[in-house]
């Protein structure tokens, strides 16, 4: 079955140096552009993360200092591969989370905005989660039938999550075979940012989804807390979601 597609649909995954979206470095990224006439195109590439590769990430994707030591840093590769990303929605594993917020940072970090807004975004794992409640390696044995047996590299875990996604469409026919259902669907219940820190609530109102002021209505606090907005600004939250957060201080302040 072919996924029914207007645009590109880039299909990615990548190997970091840890889990922090806004500290840690890409050492692997794997790229699989998929064309509306059913076409693809494939890239892996390593990235000098410039620093030290942690054990404990080595330990899950075997990529080491030394690995990486001669591959160009993402400042060397950011133009092209903004290129490549333009004009295509986006799919992964638990991309809305990690991948696509950890690449944004890596974007600004060189000076280059990563726009969001006129994307959509599949995340393969939610529809799983949503259907089956399992990982990627389950994923795969579950829809493919097939063991994933080099889990946590970045190309197996791309081609895995593609295969996935295609068998997750042939299997549930209340699973609509275009990018915006399927992007719709995956995505992380009604965020407003990719990390889910600001949602709307059953009033379709904007609301803070973490800490203190976690149900609240964002327009409230921002009047009533202002430095509330300073300490996320200033804070360790994903680059995303600061934008959103500025985009709806600026639509409640101008009032």
């Amino acid at each position: 079955m072919n996924l029914k597609l207007d645009r590109p649909l880039i299909f990615f995954d990548l190997e970091t140096t840890g889990t922090n979206i806004m500290r840690d470095r890409i050492v692997e990224i794997s790229i699989i552009k998929l064309f509306p006439d059913g076409n693809y195109e494939e890239k892996t590439r390593r990235i000098n993360p410039e620093m030290p590769i942690p054990p404990g990430a080595t330990a899950i994707h075997h990529i080491t200092d030394e690995d990486v030591a001669d591959a160009p840093t993402f400042r060397q590769v950011a133009k092209s591969m903004h290129e490549y990303f333009d004009n295509c929605d986006i799919a992964g594993f638990n991309s809305n989370k990690f991948d696509v917020p950890l690449l944004v940072e890596e974007f600004a970090r060189v000076g280059m905005n990563f726009d969001l807004t006129s994307r959509k975004f599949i995340d393969v794992q939610n529809i799983f989660h949503k259907m089956e409640q399992r990982t990627l390696v389950a994923a795969y044995r579950f829809y493919c039938g097939k063991e994933l047996t080099d889990a946590h590299s970045a190309s197996a875990d791309t081609k895995a999550t593609m295969e996935v996604l295609l068998s997750q469409i042939e299997r549930y026919d209340n699973l609509k075979n275009d990018v915006d259902s399927l992007s719709e669907f995956s995505s992380g219940g009604r965020n407003l940012d990719l990390a889910g820190r600001i949602v709307l609530n059953d009033d379709d109102v904007p609301v803070f989804n973490f800490g203190k002021h976690k149900g609240k209505s964002v327009e409230y606090i921002l009047r009533v807390e202002p430095s509330f907005y300073a300490w996320i600004m200033q804070g360790e939250f994903p680059k995303n979601t600061k934008d959103v957060l500025t985009q709806l201080r600026y639509k409640y302040l101008k009032k």
